[in-house]
Parts: C-alpha cells; structure tokens; sequence
C-alpha cells in the first residue's frame, strides 16, 4: 500500500501536539494534549517524563483516528521537543532518577558563577560557540552532580525529552545534532560531537551523554510492536530524529537560507536565523541547524516567558473570560485581545518588563523578575493585558537588537510561528514595536509541521527538504504603524533603562523571596 501520509509530534513545554498532513503538505488531521510545569520554587522548573510520553502516545493516536488513516499508509513520524535542559536523569534500566531540569529552571547560579571564575571564557566560546548561564543544560548537570550527589551516583545518561519519547516508542537511545549542541559548554560545534575537553574541565563524564549522534532527518528506530499497541502506529513504522522545537518550527515556515529570521513565540520566544556559522555571539545560543545539520547553523535569542505570561495572566485574572469560553465556547485570549483593542500604543504608561522566569538573551539574568512601572488608579485589567502583550514584543526587539549587533544579516521581514500567531493584536503590536513586517502562516502548525517534512525526508517518501516551499502557505503580511512605531521607540528606551536601574533590586528580591521561615 502507497504510503501517503506523514506524522509530526512536538512535545512543548505546556503541551504536546501531532499533526499529520498528506504528501503535498496539507494538514488531515491533528490533536493536543496539555499539562503543567512543576516550580517547586521561584524560577525552578522541572517535569518527570511520564507526562510527555503519555501526550505523545496519546496525541498519536488520536491523531490517526481522526484522520480515518490506514496505519499502513502513514511512511514515518518525526518528534521536536522542548529544549531539556539538564535532559532526563536515567538509570541503567532507562527509569528516571528525578524530574527533568528544563530550560525554564534558573536554579544553577552558584554553577554560572563557578565556570565564569574558572573557565576561560574565550576558550568555551570558540568550542562550543556558546559562552554560560543557568539556562544551559550543562549547568544544570552540575547542579545534580553538586546539590543531589545521590541522585549523581545513580546516573547512566541524560537523555533529552523528545529522545526520552522517541525510546519508549523504539527503544533506540540516540540525539540530534541540534538537540546536542542546545546543551552547550559540552558540545564542539565545529566538530558536531560531544568535546572532551570541555567534559573534562566541568567535571561532566562523556559516558553520560548519549553515544550515537544522528542528523535530525535520520531514522533513529521503529516503532516497537508494546508501543504500537499504545500509540495506533503499525510495529515498524520509522522514527525520525527530530530536533528542538525553535528550529524545527523555522523550517516549518519554509527557513532554509541565510537571513530568514523566524520568532517562535509559545510559552517563550525563540527568535532565530539561520547562517554558515560566521555569527557567532556570546549573547545568543547557537548549535546545528535541523537541515543541513553539517554546514548551517541556527543562532537564536531566547525570552524565557512570553505566552506563559499570558497564561498566567488569563489564569490568574481572567475568570470571567474563562467562565464565558466553558459556556460559549469563545476563547478567553480572544475576549482579553478584544477588551484590549482601543487601549493606546504603551498601554496609558504603563511599562512590563516581562522577566517572570529570570531572562535569557541578551540579558542572561536569572535573578530578573517580572516589573510593571507607571500604574495608577485610572488603569484597568485591559490596560495590564495590553502592557504584556507589548512587554513581550519588547523582549523581542532587545534579541533582534542583540542579533544585528553581532553582525547577523537579517531579512526585511520577520515570520512568527506558535500559538501566539492566533491573536492578530499581539501580531500588530510585534510589527509596531519591532518595525518589521510580520509574516504568519495560513495553517495552524507550528513545529509539528517542520517534524512532518523531517520525517518524509528522512523515509524518503519526499525527495529534498526544499518541498516544504510547496507546503507553505502565508497570510497576508502585517505592516508596522509609523506613528505607534515612534511611541514604542520611547518606549523602547524606557524599557532598556528600567532594567538596569532594577537589576540590584531585583537580585535583592529573589535572595530574600527564597528565605524559609
């Protein structure tokens, strides 16, 4: 039987998501599945395993039933997943020892503060193209090696989500090259292959890493005949590697050259561009691109909450939209974005920095918190929502700054892919803060899609990574407002100094918020 179909799985931070689309790109069917972070303190972050591999096999196979898909039809499945950070602690019989350090966790301070004395930041940087902070993973491996020596004893590898998934559904243990080298510090991007020397100056054993290194459109196994019987896929289907999120989803939007610059923007932002490995900074995070893993690189600045902070936002003050979506099944972002439509560009005065899990590029500052300055009694919920909708956008900017700074070349527009794509207000407020163009795409994808094409790349049922400028379908284009462009601009300079003026007492207020009584 012809094998017609393709299976894309992504295992995000807050939820896990399987498309399957035809060979011509056209989405058949897909499903969700969501669920928690763990934050057992302020700025910590961790999830056991058990929770993305139940998404996973459900979302599969709920997918295949929607389609009303032979499984015999379907040539093979790719997975993204979150970045993992510390990836999940296994033990010689692959159980996990302890949840998994993801990205989101800013708990290894005293480890930043231990490279930064010791290692030479030059020579970490011309290795790994990379420099440190609490959001690699290799920081978060020291951490258990220091805090939980126990927990350390017990160790026989880290494995990242994606791949933890990918092995109850083969029982082939492998990595991608992008998902290896997001780990930083250990990583040679030059040589794709995990440095020695570097595992030898952090006190990091190389036999805790995972020995076979693939490309992210490589088979790495089958589905295995216990597993197909849990997630609908026929025994022997083909697993395809896959690679982190944020670089998936730009080949998703059809990024295969030089200069496309792609905001990813789900619970966090991954702003990225793809190049030949001639811009490196140590202000962004770099590592293998998921086509053409070889010779490009993808260099990406990270804001580490974005829609997380609009989750919370709704969580936490958006009772009534969420009592009306249960009764009439509007969604509650979109009845946030219409209260907040005639609020004016800076939201009356009101500035959000939205550091609410610490801050990744290009401030690397575990210790940042959430802020708004300028509310008075005149202001109202409409006003907080709209302050972090453009709170957000100006993390974005900051990046995109950072990025041309280092000598990135960048396309005149920029493509944005992720949940947040669905509240065209938020797209607006991107274009008008940034003063690019924004591009989003017609389907509701996301890096689903990108893993749909790595999986047809890697079974050979599509012939070159190139068709997925066939797939790709964009809506039309949203052009920045010269006048609300030059408000966000003073804005802008507002928010950049705010953060400097607060930064001691910020770190003021994580030392005394972490005292137990």
């Amino acid at each position: 039987m012809a094998k017609e179909y393709l299976l894309g799985t992504d295992i995000g931070t807050q939820g896990t998501k399987t498309i399957m689309v035809d060979l011509k790109g056209k989405v058949v069917a897909s499903a969700f599945s969501e669920y928690d972070v763990i934050k057992p303190r302020p700025s910590w972050a961790e999830q056991w395993p058990d929770v993305w591999v139940k998404a996973a096999f459900d979302t599969i196979k709920e997918t295949v039933q929607k389609a009303n898909v032979k499984p015999s039809e379907i040539a093979g499945i790719a997975l993204s997943g979150l970045y993992g950070g510390s990836g999940v602690p296994v033990d010689k019989d692959m159980n996990p020892i302890r949840p998994c350090l993801i990205w989101m966790d800013r708990r290894a301070t005293d480890e930043v503060q231990w490279v930064k004395e010791n290692v030479d930041k030059d020579k970490i940087f011309e290795i790994t193209g990379n420099y440190v902070d609490s959001y690699y993973g290799f920081t978060k491996m020291m951490w258990i090696r220091n805090k939980e020596p126990d927990n350390w004893k017990k160790i026989y590898q880290f494995i990242t989500p994606k791949d933890y998934v990918i092995y109850k559904l083969t029982g082939e243990n492998a990595t991608d090259l992008s998902s290896a080298g997001n780990i930083g510090g250990i990583f040679d991007i030059k040589k794709r292959n995990w440095s020695e020397e570097m595992c030898k100056i952090l006190g990091i054993p190389i036999s805790v890493l995972p020995k076979r290194i693939v490309k992210s459109a490589d088979i790495v196994g089958k589905i295995s005949k216990e597993s197909s019987k849990l997630c609908g896929l026929l025994e022997g289907t083909p697993v395809v590697a896959g690679g982190i999120d944020a670089p998936v989803a730009s080949l998703s939007a059809g990024v295969l050259e030089e200069k496309s610059h792609v905001a990813m923007i789900g619970t966090s932002i991954c702003w990225g561009v793809v190049h030949k490995g001639q811009h490196l900074s140590p202000k962004l995070v770099s590592f293998p691109y998921v086509a053409y893993d070889e010779e490009m690189v993808y260099t990406f600045g990270g804001a580490a909450t974005a829609g997380g902070i609009v989750r919370w936002f709704r969580d936490q003050f958006g009772g009534k939209e969420r009592e009306v979506e249960r009764e009439l099944n509007i969604s509650a972002y979109r009845l946030l974005d219409e209260q907040a439509e005639d609020v004016l560009p800076g939201s009356e005065g009101i500035l959000l920095l939205p550091y609410f899990m610490g801050e990744r590029s290009p401030i690397w500052d575990p210790d940042a918190r959430g802020t708004m300055i300028g509310l008075t009694l005149y202001h109202t919920k409409k006003h907080i929502y709209k302050a972090i909708l453009e709170g957000v956008a100006y993390s974005l900017r900051h990046n995109i700054e950072a990025g041309l700074e280092s000598g990135l070349e960048l396309a005149d527009e920029c493509i944005v892919v992720g949940g947040a794509t669905r509240s065209r207000l938020w797209m607006k407020i991107f274009s008008d803060v940034t003063g690019y163009p924004i591009k989003t795409i017609t389907q509701d994808v996301e890096a689903p899609y990108g893993d749909a094409l790595l999986a047809g790349v890697g079974t050979g049922v599509l012939d070159s990574y190139k068709r997925i400028k066939d797939w790709v379908r964009f809506d039309k284009v949203i052009y920045p407002d010269e006048r609300a462009k030059g408000i966000y601009d003073r804005y802008f300079v507002e928010y950049k100094k705010a953060y400097e003026s607060l930064k001691e007492t910020m770190k003021a207020l994580s030392k005394i918020g972490s005292i137990k009584m």
